[in-house]
């Protein structure tokens, strides 16, 4: 990808499928089997890819091109992959969440104390 080309925030489908180095009816075809796969079209009905669009299709090809995948492995796999990364950080913020709590209600124990001891 040009210097030019790193700022801007959509790219067609033949830009898309030259960096894939596939042509541009699989990309087509992958958008039928993979449904978290869905570029924005613009008014005339063009294909406009976002960079997480992009990041998407270079992992679907390598999958499917290097790594020896299905099509439904593949599909299996980033789904999978995305409920793991999903419950890790909702449990990741549940455990600060808790934390914090904890803290609270130390402190809020501690300011309770002090009160009684006042009377």
């Amino acid at each position: 990808m040009a210097d030019e080309d790193k700022g801007r925030a959509y790219h067609s489908i033949s830009e898309v499928s030259a960096m894939a180095g596939v042509e541009p009816h699989v990309l087509r075809y992958w958008e039928t089997q993979f449904k978290m796969l869905r570029p924005k079209k613009n008014r005339a009905g063009n294909r406009m890819y976002r960079p997480k669009d992009i990041a998407l299709t270079m992992t679907i090809r390598k999958m499917l091109y290097e790594q020896g995948y299905t099509i439904s492995g593949a599909r299996r796999k980033l789904l999978e992959d995305r409920r793991t990364s999903a419950g890790a950080s909702a449990g990741g913020e549940k455990e600060g969440a808790t934390q914090l709590l904890r803290q609270v209600r130390k402190e809020l124990e501690e300011v309770l104390s002090m009160l009684r001891s006042k009377k």
